[in-house]
């Protein structure tokens, strides 16, 4: 189980964060006390830190600083500050990820996910069934056949093959598109879907999107 340490002065959004994670499966916890904050990092053994860059005691891109000197960790940083200077400077110090408040939970999740992914070396390369999913190259393959899909149907299969056998709202399903830089409406994400359904159908994989009323859609 992969543990995921807080860094946030927040108490209220320190909890909210430990009961999402813990429901997704990690182990989680958050700083209680901010001094000597990089040692209690250090002494965490933690696979991964979400650090808000205004913190007590010390500024979180500082903190990344040198906590850089000493570790790898990976670090997302969280901040409600919204500029692109922030977000170079953040990522010089070391960040692996950059997210702004108020952030979406599914968008934080699947950042959280794709990072470990790249730690373990298979991000690009995932399983459904009998095929090998190829995110980067937006690829269904088994045997000699090869399924090719568009950037926003790649979007949406990796989100519900990340989520497999559970609900995907369409809500969610339009935020992770447009954190991608992606319009899409809600017209247009039925047009994607059918889309999806259609070439997965042909490529043997036939109802394997299922629609459910009114909650949104669960991959087979």
């Amino acid at each position: 189980m992969s543990k995921i340490l807080i860094v946030e002065d927040e108490k209220a959004i320190c909890s909210e964060l430990v009961d999402l994670l813990m429901k997704e499966g990690y182990e989680a916890d958050y700083i209680r006390e901010f001094k000597q904050v990089k040692r209690q990092i250090l002494q965490s053994d933690a696979d991964l830190l979400l650090l808000d860059i205004n913190i007590p005691e010390l500024n979180g891109e500082i903190l990344l600083r040198e906590l850089r000197k000493e570790s790898d960790m990976p670090v997302i940083m969280v901040t409600s500050r919204n500029s692109e200077s922030d977000e170079v400077l953040a990522m010089s110090y070391g960040a692996d990820d950059y997210i702004t408040k108020p952030y979406n939970p599914t968008i934080l999740l699947l950042r959280i996910s794709a990072i470990f992914k790249r730690a373990s070396g298979s991000s690009n390369n995932l399983c459904y069934r009998d095929s090998k999913v190829n995110l980067s190259k937006g690829t269904i393959s088994k045997g000699d056949e090869e399924l090719i899909l568009t950037k926003n149907e790649m979007i949406i299969f990796n989100i519900l093959l990340n989520n497999r056998n559970k609900i995907v709202s369409r809500d969610e399903l339009m935020t992770a598109l447009w954190d991608n830089n992606e319009y899409v409406n809600d017209n247009a994400l039925t047009v994607n879907i059918s889309r999806l359904r259609t070439k997965l159908n042909d490529f043997g994989y036939e109802n394997v999107i299922e629609t459910r009323k009114k909650q949104g859609y669960c991959l087979i």
